[in-house]
């Protein structure tokens, strides 16, 4: 089951369990909007075609909607390059829409979509003043240089100026994207707009970003693992765990139950996976990546297939890499007693039917993974006041937020007699209704 489709059966399950209207459950599954613009070229065809400027302005709105976001650049060699971009605008309901863009040569508007969906429901979980966005541009990071990936970013951003902004669309960095992208997209907007830094945030800390960005989803994780192994009884110190993807998620996470006294067996990433019974080295093991680009090689475990390490034998595992990792074909040999979704939609709902007859706990992805886009409003909020928070606030903060959804998340779960990822879902969709009969919908 793909992205799209996962994500809209827990919405349907959510919105069932709750007792929403149909109308109004119709209205909360379909974007606000989705960004996508014809280029120039296809404007030329048009408008040869067409000499009524009332049929102009028609075609205009109709293909606004309908196209995609064409961003054509120079490349250093001379040659012209292009690319396909998009941005989906979930909700509004509860304030401005937030979600990550992303640079990775598979970008799918069904993933995007439900990834954007996925962050209305997530920033609700967390209770921060957001409804969901995502984006992204097809494209390989790795094969353009520095200098296209500016070009490129800036005319991604010229294109979609008009449609984000501080009061109504907040991008972030995701896969294939960084702070210095933030950089240009703002340095970009600000040429529209003038001087922005709450357009967007995971920005560098000398433009406005927040103390305790980089570490806010990992730290995050430590956070909900805590609390939901304290309601069973257990703490972070004695406990295994593997972590698969060993990126910016995965390294923070591992480095910080590590110092929390949990033991990591095994981690892997796009270049191999490595494990040792008796516990990685993780400051090691951090070292090792860093110089390395990669866990492969690393000397301080033994050498394992990348495509076991979620049926490694552990306590706690914490896929934090791709979504569907986890799947009907592997689920019956998992044997983590416990699932902490680092990552978005890791975990097929054909495979949590399976997991649940096992017994394996699932903590769902719209709340473990929530402590990046907290911090995020953390950042928005700092830049808001122009006033900086120190790295402490930033944390304790961020405990807070997370303890207190894991509460509502369990009070939940205690209503509609449910699991944990329904719990999370009938309390980020609850929220979202509820702002949107709030706000005047009629059916």
């Amino acid at each position: 089951m793909n992205a799209l489709a996962a994500t809209n059966r827990n919405f349907k399950l959510a919105a069932r369990l709750l007792g929403l209207d149909s109308k109004l459950e119709k209205s909360l599954l379909i974007p606000f909007r989705e960004i996508k613009v014809v280029d120039s070229f296809t404007w030329m065809f048009v408008l040869m075609l067409l000499c009524s400027s009332v049929l102009i302005l028609l075609t205009y709105l109709l293909f606004n909607k309908k196209m995609k976001v064409e961003c054509t650049i120079p490349k250093d060699d001379g040659t012209l390059a292009s690319f396909v971009g998009f941005r989906v605008q979930h909700d509004n309901a509860r304030g401005p829409m937030k979600g990550g863009i992303r640079y990775h040569p598979e970008v799918d508007p069904d993933e995007v979509n439900a990834l954007a969906q996925l962050m209305t429901w997530k920033t609700a979980v967390a209770n921060i003043p957001y409804g969901g966005a995502k984006g992204g541009i097809g494209c390989d990071p790795g094969d353009l240089s520095i200098s296209e990936l500016e070009r490129l970013t800036r005319v991604f951003t010229q294109k979609i100026h008009d449609l984000i902004g501080v009061h109504t669309d907040v991008p972030a960095p995701d896969m294939g994207t960084n702070p210095q992208t933030m950089a240009w997209i703002l340095d970009e907007y600000s040429k529209f707009h003038g001087y922005s830094p709450a357009v967007v945030t995971g920005k560098p800390i000398d433009l406005g970003g927040s103390l305790g960005r980089d570490a806010a989803t990992g730290r995050g994780v430590l956070f909900a693992t805590e609390a939901l192994l304290n309601e069973h009884g257990k703490t972070i110190a004695g406990q295994r765990f593997v972590v698969q993807g060993f990126g910016n998620v995965g390294s923070w996470a591992a480095q910080l139950i590590s110092e929390n006294g949990g033991k990591i067996v095994a981690a892997s990433d796009i270049t191999g996976a490595v494990k040792n019974s008796k516990g990685l080295d993780i400051p090691c093991l951090l070292k090792h990546v860093k110089e390395n680009r990669g866990v492969k090689g690393f000397s301080g475990g033994d050498k394992i297939d990348p495509n076991t390490i979620l049926v490694e034998d552990c306590d706690i595992l914490i896929p934090a890499a791709l979504g569907g990792v986890i799947n009907r074909e592997n689920a019956n040999d998992i044997k983590a007693k416990f699932i902490i979704e680092a990552a978005n939609h890791p975990t097929d709902p054909e495979a949590d039917e399976i997991l649940a007859k096992k017994g394996v706990v699932i903590l769902p992805d719209i709340y473990a993974n929530s402590g990046g886009v907290t911090v995020s409003y953390f950042e928005w909020v700092q830049n808001i006041q122009g006033f900086l928070w120190d790295e402490e606030k930033v944390n304790n903060e961020l405990k807070t937020y997370m303890t207190n959804g894991f509460k509502g998340v369990k009070e939940m779960c205690k209503t509609h007699n449910c699991d944990l990822r329904m719990g999370a879902f009938t309390l980020g969709v609850n929220r979202v209704a509820r702002a949107t009969v709030l706000r005047g919908w009629e059916a």
